[in-house]
């Protein structure tokens, strides 16, 4: 029998409560309670530091970031600082991987390449040159920031797409880590006609069920979080 991707969609959240989300479906995976999970959703203005952040790569302090309504976070995913914002289609694949962490990551670039190419954007992942540049780039341009964590053999974190936001903030960091990198976004490559963000965030999660080997199914948050063992989020 084919697996199944239960994907549901959950808005606009804030990052904190993404974080418990996650911890709540992770342990429901764990527990073999749900099956492979996707959570797509756009953050409010936040900054989060992977465990490779290094000093330096949010220049300005918290203080300053406040100023401009962008709050900033600690993780324990891999990888270094991103932003993410409205606009942006952030996705949260919870699912059960054999051990090979890197060869996940890849399928994350590999799905995130073919929803792109679906809007006309030719992209690439950059696997030959090391983890510093993981994530889908066009050309010199990053487009999608990837950053994972495994724990007792499932995923939490996972991806971020610039589609339609703001990409300033981005300039008031040393973005994952690379100085001088030039981000981009779906509505830059393609001069604004792309489809949007409720669009490609459908093409998106067919392509990673897809690279999972997994047949998607719309699943409500409501239903999502009473199968958690609590009925909302506090």
């Amino acid at each position: 029998m084919m697996r199944e991707l239960w994907v549901a969609h959950l808005g606009r959240i804030e990052y904190g409560d993404g974080l418990e989300l996650q911890a709540r479906v992770r342990a429901a995976r764990q527990a073999g309670e749900v099956p492979d999970v996707l959570l797509t959703l756009e953050h409010e203005p936040v900054y989060t530091r992977g465990r490779r952040t290094g000093p330096g790569e949010l220049p300005f302090g918290e203080d300053w970031y406040a100023e401009r309504g962008i709050s900033v976070y600690e993780t324990d995913r891999g990888g270094r600082v991103t932003y993410h914002g409205p606009g942006q289609l952030v996705g949260y694949p919870i699912v059960r991987v054999d051990g090979d962490v890197l060869g996940y990551v890849r399928l994350l670039e590999d799905a995130l390449v073919a929803a792109l190419a679906e809007e006309g954007v030719v992209a690439r992942g950059r696997t030959p040159e090391g983890p510093d540049v993981t994530g889908v780039w066009v050309a010199d341009r990053k487009i999608a920031s990837i950053g994972v964590r495994v724990r007792r053999g499932v995923t939490t974190h996972g991806f971020a797409v610039n589609v339609e936001n703001d990409l300033e903030p981005f300039s008031w960091i040393v973005p994952c880590g690379l100085s001088g990198v030039r981000m981009t976004s779906v509505a830059v490559e393609t001069s604004g006609r792309g489809s949007g963000q409720r669009c490609f965030r459908k093409r998106a999660a067919y392509q990673v069920a897809q690279a999972l080997g997994a047949r998607q199914r719309l699943m409500s948050l409501d239903r999502l979080l009473a199968r958690t063992g609590e009925p909302a989020l506090q």
